[in-house]
């Protein structure tokens, strides 16, 4: 499917990755990781052809349709589903032809090749799924977080975080081969984030994934391939794999490296000492020579990252933030009523909830950003926010140098001793009078991140503070807010972050707030129930809507002067119920099979597992593959069993019906 040999890529003059070669066969799944920089965006447009390689060649199977998320929208009157659809440029194309040969047939209505080829085409319109391109569309916004609405909403509409969604919707859209995805979950929300996980563990094609979270890598990719230090090395397994194997190959080589420095030193002592004796010099100049021919280990090296820190806050009130009988929204629309609760000192909260539930809008009212429609906020004496949103980097003033940014927050701070606490979050030497508008995404986010913390805050207020950044940097804030002294709240899509961060879940929901008990597999599992009860809804109303149009039939045509129904006519409504009820009982019984295959595979893998040989370390990608195939089957299992009770039930109400 993709070829990649001896590539080369060097961006203003510096090696990014040499040597690279590798070969990607259909339905394998590689997650492409590296620090911010190291090449792999790079890496991406070469494979595209957007930009030519330094040496050595990419090769992409000839007839192979590549798919990839494009950086801009352009500004287009055009409906979302519109924009969407135009992803499968195959079925455009095919669609531009049947209408000129609608065109030509009736303008020659007697012409039989033209009608011949007409039909030939609408029967590849067909073979494409053209009939259900929009319910496609349609699906894929329904995930990616749109509201039915949304769908015929002109694209001009929406912001650019929207925009990028539409644009993912349009790149699945494309019938792929080889699909490339870089960041591709920067712009959504948790729900939006598994409804995607979902996708693309079903995609038939060769992906190419860039992604910094490592929970949503660990669920897809079959590989890693990793750059570093100007070089790429591809590994067996999820991230996690990747992660253990990676950390037990570097202190290999530490030890390889030492256990050889300690040699050399030995024999370089033994040369310093006999060099000059008659009877040891020829014994010297063997050990001279032994240096030189010996293969020097590298000592191992992981890219340097940087830490973040918190200082120790200052006064801190109980409890920091009370609402009472709040109701929340913008401009006198109400997203959540009647909130009533309290932050405290070492609270540390996770925010869930589908996208548009209102979390943001608890954020902003939480902190003061956004008055509140009724009710009480009660702010205690001492509170000292941090906030932490999107909109808090475009207010950045990007004309603006780093150092200047964080010295207009103290008069008092001198240009040594804010260059020295900026050096903390990577902005060292140059770096920290670089103005914000050369800066990336992830350089921003580290600024505002830098300046909320100079500030001391005792209430942290985080609104997706991981996108734009790197591996390295999640986990330093992982680390550093793990240590942090004041109270959390954090909604993010990365689950690695809310793990380690937060010990209270809330759900925000229905208009409401409220604890929330389970965990975040529990949250995953609430979510599939959610759309599939919304999908059963439309089904149970599109099906009763059916039937009750059936009965208003036979009581106007099929009733005797006695009022009994025309036996024909029953007949005939009966077959025309169990009809339409028929997708409902299918849909049924193939969610039964799928259930009991993917418990027999199970069953056959717990008996694969078993096997203690396949714990020694010879057999470590083997056992790898299989532990990730069973955590696979486990949520298919799950998901067969949850889709075999709804079907069950929506079969059961019609037919009480």
């Amino acid at each position: 499917m993709l070829r990649l040999s001896s590539l080369g890529c060097r961006r203003d003059g510096e090696t990014l990755f040499a040597g690279l070669t590798e070969f990607f066969t259909r339905g394998q799944k590689i997650g492409v990781t590296g620090r911010n920089g190291c090449g792999k965006s790079s890496l991406f447009a070469q494979v595209l052809g957007t930009l030519d390689a330094d040496e050595g060649e990419v090769v992409v199977q000839p007839g192979s349709l590549v798919a990839h998320v494009a950086q801009e929208t352009p500004a287009s009157k055009q409906t979302a589903i519109e924009y969407v659809i135009d992803g499968d440029q195959r079925l455009r194309a095919l669609q531009q032809k049947i209408a000129e040969h609608e065109s030509a047939t009736a303008a020659r209505p007697d012409d039989a090749k033209l009608a011949s080829d007409y039909a030939s085409l609408l029967e590849e319109f067909e073979s494409i799924g053209g009939y259900t391109a929009e319910a496609r569309a349609g699906a894929l916004l329904n995930g990616l977080g749109f509201s039915g609405a949304e769908h015929n909403t002109v694209v001009d509409h929406f912001s650019g975080g929207w925009r990028m969604r539409l644009n993912l919707a349009s790149a699945l859209m494309c019938p792929s081969d080889l699909l490339l995805l870089d960041e591709p979950t920067n712009h959504l929300d948790l729900d939006a984030v598994f409804w995607l996980e979902s996708w693309l563990k079903r995609y038939e094609g060769t992906l190419l994934l860039i992604s910094h979270d490592r929970e949503f890598l660990d669920g897809i990719v079959d590989s890693i391939l990793h750059i570093e230090q100007k070089a790429a090395t591809r590994y067996t397994g999820n991230y996690t794999a990747f992660e253990r194997f990676r950390a037990e190959q570097l202190a290999r080589q530490q030890a390889l490296f030492d256990r050889q420095q300690r040699k050399i030193s030995e024999i370089e002592r033994f040369v310093d000492r006999f060099r000059a004796k008659a009877t040891k010099a020829r014994q010297a100049q063997s050990r001279i020579k032994m240096l030189e021919r010996m293969s020097r280990v590298a000592p191992a090296h992981v890219d340097t990252g940087f830490s973040f820190s918190f200082q120790e806050p200052g006064k801190v009130s109980d409890p920091l933030v009370t609402l009472e009988k709040a109701d929340l929204g913008y401009e006198g629309t109400k997203i959540l009523s009647k909130v009533t609760l309290q932050l405290r000192a070492g609270d540390r909260i996770a925010l869930l909830g589908i996208n548009g539930a209102g979390k943001s809008t608890l954020v902003k009212s939480l902190v003061g950003e956004l008055p509140l429609i009724n009710g009480e906020r009660t702010a205690g004496a001492n509170l000292a926010a941090g906030y932490f949103a999107q909109h808090q980097i475009d207010q950045l003033d990007y004309q603006g140098r780093a150092l200047d940014q964080l010295m207009l927050l103290d008069d008092a701070l001198s240009e040594s001793a804010a260059r020295n606490f900026l050096g903390g979050y990577g902005f060292t030497g140059e770096a920290a009078l670089q103005a914000v508008s050369t800066m990336s995404g992830g350089e921003k986010a580290r600024l505002v991140l830098a300046l909320m913390i100079y500030q001391r805050p005792n209430l942290l207020l985080l609104d997706e503070p991981t996108n734009h950044l790197d591996m390295d940097m999640r986990l330093a804030l992982s680390v550093a807010l793990q240590t942090f002294e004041g109270a959390l709240v954090v909604v993010s899509h990365d689950r690695f972050l809310l793990d380690a961060v937060a010990d209270q879940l809330w759900l925000v929901a229905n208009g409401g707030v409220g604890e929330y008990a389970d965990d975040l597999n529990g949250y995953r599992k609430w979510l599939t129930n959610q759309r599939r009860l919304e999908t059963d809804q439309q089904n149970k109303a599109t099906l009763s809507g059916a039937l009750a149009s059936e009965d208003a039939a036979v009581t106007s045509t099929g009733t005797s002067a006695t009022g009994s129904i025309d036996r024909k006519q029953k007949k005939k409504l009966e077959a025309e119920r169990r009809q339409l009820l028929a997708p409902l009982k299918k849909r049924m019984d193939q969610a039964e099979k799928k259930h009991l295959e993917f418990q027999q595979q199970l069953d056959s893998l717990q008996q694969k597992l078993a096997d203690n040989d396949l714990y020694t370390g010879e057999r470590q990608s083997e056992l790898t593959a299989l532990l990730k195939s069973r955590k696979e089957l486990e949520d298919q299992l799950q998901a067969a069993e949850d889709d075999w009770l709804g079907a069950c039930q929506l079969y059961e109400d019609a037919l009480a019906e």
